[in-house]
């Protein structure tokens, strides 16, 4: 069974879908992860980024693995380097390389076809998985979003404002929204979640509900 969380940035999704995916025992296959590899292996090789054609090479040759909630790069452990601001800034020459979003999306529905998963992004449920069994939008306010997002920082230690978060965050919701291929968008079908005023343990719980209905 395939379970897809799509849904703006801030929303939690990745959290979520990993606590989801521990209660049904399911695999979980963070995608936004994936985009932030090619990223920084761009970053590395100090490419071109106007080279739409060098990014989809790194992202057709990349050897990704998952180990549990490690990512590895040629077996390198790159879980917090991907995190950064300065990939993060740098995320939407991936997301909007059409040769790099066809090579995740190959590699995305390769690492599902073998066992039960939770997946989680912006376009799984309508590009990646289209036929997933249970597809769900994650969502809160803005606001919302970003004043979780400044929680997480700070208890990261970085300092940073909310108004920042934002700001940010606002400019990632634009772009992905207008993103010609693998936007933001609600498949048809998708149950629509909204976790305003809900905590953590509750959304969890709530769609653990939903897809046992499916299942």
């Amino acid at each position: 069974m395939i379970v897809t969380i799509d849904g703006p940035a801030g929303a939690g999704k990745s959290t979520v879908a990993r606590m989801l995916a521990e209660k049904l025992n399911f695999d979980f296959l963070d995608t936004g992860a994936m985009y932030r590899c090619v990223v920084y292996q761009g970053n590395r090789q100090k490419i071109d980024w106007s080279d739409e054609n060098a990014l989809g090479k790194i992202a057709r040759q990349l050897d990704l693995e998952f180990d549990g909630a490690a990512v590895l790069v040629a077996g390198e452990d790159v879980s917090s380097a991907i995190r950064s601001a300065e990939i993060t800034a740098l995320i939407h020459y991936a997301a909007d390389n059409l040769q790099v979003r066809e090579a995740m999306v190959r590699l995305q529905r390769k690492l599902a076809s073998e066992d039960d998963v939770v997946t989680e992004g912006r376009d799984q449920g309508t590009l990646a998985f289209p036929d997933a069994q249970c597809k769900i939008f994650l969502s809160a306010s803005a606001e919302e979003r970003a004043r979780r997002r400044t929680e997480q920082m700070r208890q990261a230690g970085k300092e940073v404002t909310v108004e920042e978060i934002l700001e940010q965050q606002n400019l990632r919701d634009q772009q992905d929204e207008a993103r010609e291929v693998g936007g933001l968008k609600a498949a048809d079908d998708a149950l629509h979640v909204v976790t305003d005023g809900m905590r953590l343990f509750e959304v969890v719980e709530h769609l653990e509900r939903l897809v046992r209905i499916r299942m």
